[in-house]
C-alpha cells in the first residue's frame, strides 16, 4: 500500500466529514433539504478529497525531496546556517521595530524575519566555500592536538563529493584507489547509474554480463571498506534520459568532479566546465619514467612485428619493444632505452641490447 494511497482515503475521509457540515449550514436555509444537502456535499467532499489529496500533500513534498536531493549537502547546511543566523537578527531587532509609530510597528518585526532570513541564507551560501574551509582548518586543528586521527577530519572527507559513471565501475581499477586515500570524499553513485550497472549485468550477452557482475562486486566492495564513504542516492535529472547526460547536469548542479574512464564523456563534461576525474589519465600518470640511454633490466617474452625485435613489459604494464632482442626471448637481459613514445593509448618504450649490433 503506498503513502499517497493512504493520504487519498485520508483526504477522502476529512473532505467528506467537512461537506457534511457544509451541507448542514446551507439546510439552515431549507430544513426540508437538509439531509439531501449533507449527502451531496459529503459526496462531493469525498471525491475532492480521493482526487485532489495527492496534489497538496505528497507531490509537493515529493517535488521537494527530488529538489534537495540535487543540492549539495554543502549549501544546504550554509542555509540552515544562514537561516538561523537571520532568525536571530530578527528576533534582536523584533522590540526596537516594534516601538515604531502607527501600523508601522506591527508590520516591521514581520518584514525583518523575512528581510534577515533572506540576507542569511543568501550571504551565507555565497561564502559556504570559506565557510566550510574554515571549519575544515579549525577541526584539522583539533584532531592534530589532541584528536587520534593524525590531523584527518571526518568533515573534511565528507566536503568532497565526487560521482561515479557505469564505467568506472566496470573497470574495477576503482576499489584499488579508493582504499589508498587517494579519493578523499565521499562516493556518490546515483540510482540510474546502479540501474544501468543491473542492467548490464543482466545482459543476455555472456561478455557483458560478466562485465556488469564485475561492476557489482566492485560496488560491494566499496561499501565494505571502512575507508570509503560511498552513497546510493535517488537524485536524478528531469527531462533527460542518457546516463551520461545526467551525470553531466548533476556535476554541474553539484559542483563536484565526474569520476569516469569514458572518452566521450570526458570531452563533453570538460565543455560544459565540469571536472572531470579520468582513471586512464591517473594511470598514464603513475607509470615510471625512463630517459633515453637508461638501463633496464627487463624479461623479453615474445617476439616483435619487425626483424630481430623482442617484446617485454614492465611492472606497470609499460610495453618495451628491444629492437635487436628477438635471440633473448624467454630471459632476463640488460637493455638500454633508446626512445620514449608517448601514444593515445600509453607509454611505449623502445631500447636495445648494449654491445650488440
Amino acid at each position: 500500500m503506498s503513502v499517497e494511497f493512504i493520504f487519498r482515503i485520508i483526504g477522502l475521509a476529512v473532505f467528506a466529514i467537512a461537506g457534511v457540515y457544509v451541507g448542514i449550514d446551507f439546510g439552515q436555509y431549507n430544513e426540508a433539504q437538509t439531509v439531501t444537502y449533507a449527502v451531496v456535499f459529503s459526496l462531493t467532499g469525498a471525491l475532492f478529497g480521493i482526487i485532489a489529496t495527492p496534489y497538496f500533500t505528497t507531490r509537493p513534498m515529493r517535488k521537494l525531496r527530488s529538489l534537495l536531493g540535487r543540492i549539495a549537502a554543502e549549501t544546504l547546511f550554509a542555509s540552515l546556517v544562514g537561516l538561523v543566523s537571520g532568525l536571530l537578527v530578527a528576533a534582536l531587532l523584533a522590540f526596537p521595530l516594534s516601538l515604531l509609530p502607527n501600523m508601522v510597528g506591527d508590520i516591521a518585526p514581520f518584514l525583518g524575519v523575512l528581510l534577515f532570513s533572506y540576507l542569511g541564507i543568501s550571504i551565507f551560501v555565497m561564502r559556504q566555500g570559506d565557510i566550510m574551509g574554515m571549519l575544515s582548518s579549525f577541526s584539522n586543528r583539533g584532531d592534530g592536538e589532541g584528536g587520534t586521527n593524525g590531523g584527518g577530519s571526518n568533515w573534511s572527507k565528507m566536503n568532497r563529493t565526487i560521482l561515479l559513471d557505469t564505467s568506472v565501475i566496470i573497470d574495477g581499477r576503482i576499489a584499488d584507489i579508493a582504499s589508498t586515500g587517494f579519493l578523499p570524499g565521499t562516493l556518490l553513485i546515483p540510482r540510474f547509474v546502479l540501474n544501468e550497472l543491473q542492467y548490464v549485468a543482466d545482459s543476455p550477452d555472456g561478455l557483458r554480463r560478466q562485465r556488469g557482475r564485475r561492476g557489482m562486486e566492485v560496488l560491494s566492495t566499496l561499501q565494505k571498506d571502512p575507508n570509503v564513504m560511498v552513497r546510493i542516492s535517488d537524485i536524478d535529472v528531469d527531462g533527460i534520459r542518457e546516463v551520461d547526460s545526467k551525470l553531466v547536469v548533476l556535476g554541474r548542479q553539484l559542483k563536484c568532479p565526474v569520476l569516469t574512464n569514458d572518452y566521450n564523456l570526458n570531452k563533453v563534461a570538460e565543455l560544459q566546465g565540469v571536472t572531470v576525474l579520468n582513471i586512464n589519465e591517473l594511470a598514464n600518470a603513475v607509470k615510471s619514467v625512463v630517459l633515453p640511454g637508461e638501463l633496464m633490466h627487463i624479461n623479453i617474452i615474445q617476439e616483435g612485428k619487425e626483424r630481430d625485435q623482442g617484446v617485454g613489459y614492465m611492472e606497470d604494464g609499460t610495453m618495451v619493444v628491444i629492437e635487436n632482442g628477438r635471440d633473448e626471448i624467454g630471459e632476463y637481459t640488460d637493455v638500454s632505452v633508446t626512445k620514449v613514445l608517448q601514444t593515445a593509448a600509453g607509454r611505449m618504450i623502445f631500447a636495445r641490447i648494449p654491445g650488440r649490433d
